[in-house]
């Protein structure tokens, strides 16, 4: 997979101002923890994760991704009428019909002209729609495309916390229900171009990636909507274990197709899950850590949103700098890897 003409043309992300803490849940959880004998702490322990954010209570998935549109138009050099497709690419989404997108459209004022579809693929939706974007760049169709991700983790997160208080569960019957407590929410949006339509001097290009698909692994992490709330199971060791055998198979087919090697990228920015997951991951694929550029730590998983929204504080921090090459390392339940070469 590779792209010609397909460059990054602006890269926003917007954080809501509403902090949860892992202490904080745990307060929550106070009578589970006591119930059960779990010490105070083992969530920040075991994920690495201090805190997350949310959206106020009533936010939609539309809301949040508006905000990113905005804000990766304001950056942006094009002009709204410019975009000819919109894609709306969380796991969140307002409800399953309309799509997504028709509010996140409206609400930002994009044109009429412009095509507008969800894509979801759990935690790989975003670079699914920059590939799509970069593809129907290449192939003439289009020349100016934008994708979105408003992740909103609240719901769940609540949700999980009133079932953990709620059912009568033992201490092996609570694990399928830890990972919930790690999501958080955000948004990111990135408008993708046709070269031609940028200025003289260094552009974000979108290189090449690789991918692959090892779905005999979709029942390890599932979700489902459930009431007026979003449900999710996780088994979360052996999702680990898998992912990170599909992600270093993902990553032979990348060094293949990219021609770059593990010391090519300057900085690696991969799927934001927790420590365990990031240290595991670079183990087993055989990565420098010290290259990786991490946000799970203050964000929690966001998402399809996670790893754009790090490419993006990387980016606005100095830490990603023109010329700079990254790679970008997707993972998402199903279980699919896309990792993406791109050079800044």
């Amino acid at each position: 997979m590779r792209f010609r003409h397909a460059c990054i043309e602006s890269l926003a992300t917007v954080l809501p101002e509403e902090i949860w803490t892992s202490a904080q849940i745990e307060e929550r959880l106070r009578p589970l923890y006591e119930r059960l004998k779990l010490p105070a702490g083992r969530l920040e322990l075991m994920t690495g994760i201090k805190e997350r954010r949310m959206w106020a209570a009533g936010t939609k998935p539309s809301d949040a991704s508006a905000k990113a549109g905005k804000a990766v138009l304001q950056r942006s050099g094009l002009k709204p009428e410019q975009v000819e497709v919109f894609i709306h690419c969380a796991v969140s989404r307002d409800m399953l019909e309309p799509a997504t997108a028709s509010f996140a459209h409206h609400k930002i004022g994009l044109g009429a002209h412009c095509q507008i579809f969800d894509l979801s693929n759990a935690c790989l939706g975003f670079l699914n729609g920059l590939v799509t974007l970069g593809a129907m760049i290449d192939s003439g169709q289009i020349k100016c495309g934008m994708v979105v991700a408003g992740e909103n983790g609240r719901p769940l997160v609540e949700q999980t916390v009133q079932h953990l208080l709620t059912a009568p569960l033992n201490r092996n019957e609570i694990k399928p229900f830890f990972a919930n407590l790690t999501i958080g929410s955000g948004a990111v949006a990135a408008i993708v171009c046709h070269e031609e339509l940028l200025p003289a001097g260094p552009k974000h290009r979108l290189l090449a990636g690789a991918y692959l698909s090892a779905t005999q692994h979709s029942e390890l992490c599932q979700g489902d909507t459930s009431g007026h709330g979003f449900q999710m199971e996780t088994d979360s060791e052996q999702l680990l274990v898998a992912g990170v055998g599909v992600a270093r198979e993902t990553w032979q087919k990348f060094e293949q197709e990219t021609g770059w090697c593990r010391t090519t990228p300057d900085h690696f920015i991969c799927h934001q899950v927790g420590s365990t997951h990031r240290r595991k991951l670079y183990e087993t694929v055989g990565l420098d850590l010290a290259k990786d550029f991490s946000t799970f730590e203050t964000l929690g998983n966001t998402g399809s949103a996670a790893l754009p929204t790090a490419l993006a504080l990387a980016v606005d921090r100095g830490v990603v700098n023109p010329g700079h090459k990254a790679a970008l390392l997707g993972i998402g339940s199903g279980i699919n890897s896309l990792m993406l070469a791109v050079e800044w």
